[in-house]
């Protein structure tokens, strides 16, 4: 899936476009005992409970993907009788009126679901009733081709609010407030089937992770049956390692800020593509040639890209580039400089010691102190 139909599906969680059909409940101790269960037409609840589960689950189709949001394939095996897909085909199928079928997947969810404290899951069955498209791509409510029926989960942690004072209304005094357990947002979710150039797609889910870290392995693995991507921070690690592998000799200040300054030009150039930016073997390498890398180095690529990471392993540009400030470190200085501010920073060698200058022709500010120029002896060895 990517942005737009996204955000197609999240316009679902507003009350005049609703199409939320039933909601289920159950909230779970940190021991794994289920302390209630919840089961209802979602339009028989009232009318601030509904606008705080729209949030809940816009939340659970929120953040940026390749890292919070993922497009997860289910192997063949999963698709076949008793596979994790058929299940959860089953229990769209069953528009979430089966008992038996929704205990069962709250007994799933229980068994592979790592965390130590209350949470509560929540489980919705919705039915679009899909507009078509005219050219000019606009909706055509009157003109719709099929209803696209889905299951949404939302994993939220329960949590006892902070304690604190209150102003009580009723007896005009200050005085101690109650406590109460409250349902945050989610920490992980997944939309199914999924909906792919608009339609059912019953092959592929969306998952979503509020930690980009994958913190949920088996509920990856066991109960959705997905093999989990690389996570953000080890795509991130991936990258440099085949870059660090690849240009070994090669790689100087030069080419590494070359590299990076092309990845953020291909970000820019595409970023009001519903898709995010992809890099697969063949992409990684254009980009290092295009980035002055020498023949001799590129000629070891595929062997070092391969040494490292599965042959069809992919980045997402925005995990493996630095869009915000590139950061460069020593074992003593950190310097942080924004991509656009790259030019005022430049390795030189004086005396032979290499040296990483930086350009300080404006003002210049030590623990908020602005300093002043002194008075230079020679128009060369103007200091601040």
């Amino acid at each position: 899936m990517n942005k737009k139909e996204i955000a197609e599906i999240k316009k679902l969680f507003t009350p005049s476009h609703c199409a939320i059909t039933r909601i289920c409940g159950c909230y779970v101790d940190a021991e794994k005992n289920i302390k209630t269960k919840l089961k209802e037409a979602f339009l028989s609840l009232e009318e601030e409970e509904m606008f705080k589960y729209f949030k809940i689950f816009k939340s659970t189709l929120s953040g940026t993907i390749g890292k919070n949001l993922l497009n997860m394939e289910f192997p063949l095996s999963q698709e076949s009788e008793g596979g994790t897909q058929e299940f959860l085909l089953k229990l769209r199928n069953s528009e979430l009126k089966d008992e038996a079928l929704i205990d069962e997947f709250y007994e799933k969810v229980m068994a592979d679901y790592l965390y130590p404290e209350n949470y509560y899951i929540i489980l919705i069955h919705g039915a679009y009733d899909v507009p078509g498209r005219a050219s000019d791509n606009l909706d055509m409510d009157d003109a719709s081709d099929y209803v696209y029926e889905f299951i949404l989960c939302s994993i939220c942690p329960v949590k006892l609010d902070k304690p604190g004072l209150c102003y009580n209304v009723s007896h005009n005094t200050i005085e101690n407030r109650v406590q109460d357990w409250v349902v945050g947002a989610p920490e992980n979710g997944f939309l199914f089937p999924a909906f792919t150039d608009r339609n059912t797609d019953i092959h592929n889910l969306l998952y979503f992770t509020k930690n980009a870290e994958m913190d949920q392995p088996d509920f990856l693995d066991h109960f959705l049956g997905c093999q989990a991507p690389l996570s953000a921070k080890s795509q991130k690690e991936t990258f440099q390692s085949i870059i660090e592998e690849t240009l070994d000799s090669a790689c100087d200040f030069s080419t590494v800020m070359t590299i990076q300054e092309n990845l953020n030009t291909m970000i820019e150039e595409r970023k009001d593509d519903p898709e995010p930016v992809v890099l697969d073997k063949h992409e990684v390498k254009r980009l290092l040639a295009s980035s002055g890398v020498p023949n001799e180095q590129l000629d070891e690529f595929d062997e070092k890209y391969e040494s490292i990471a599965d042959e069809k392993a992919s980045f997402v540009a925005s995990n493996v580039a630095s869009t915000r400030n590139y950061e460069i470190r020593t074992p003593d200085v950190i310097i942080k400089v924004s991509p656009e501010k790259a030019q005022l920073i430049e390795t030189r060698t004086i005396d032979g010691t290499p040296y990483i200058l930086i350009e300080a022709a404006d003002e210049v500010e030590i623990n908020g102190i602005l300093l002043k120029p002194s008075r230079p002896s020679d128009a060369d060895d103007t200091e601040f």
